[in-house]
């Protein structure tokens, strides 16, 4: 448990490499997250926007029928 060995380091540096190299990979990834969860809210929406106008016009005919 002492010292860092040579590959630790190498296994450290790759590992960084490929977080924060290039052109911000995590701001990207951060960024897809983002644009999915977005994506997945507005489906939710769609979906809920046909059960409440169903519900209306159920409620809408018992009125008619009453």
């Amino acid at each position: 448990m002492g010292g860092m060995s040579i590959w630790h380091w190498l296994v450290v540096g790759v590992i960084v490499l490929i977080l924060f190299g290039g052109r911000g990979k995590i701001s990207d990834i951060m960024g897809d997250v983002a644009r999915g969860i977005k994506s997945f809210r507005k489906g939710l929406a769609e979906d809920e926007k046909p059960i409440e106008q169903a519900q209306k016009d159920a409620a809408e005919k018992e009125r008619v029928k009453n």
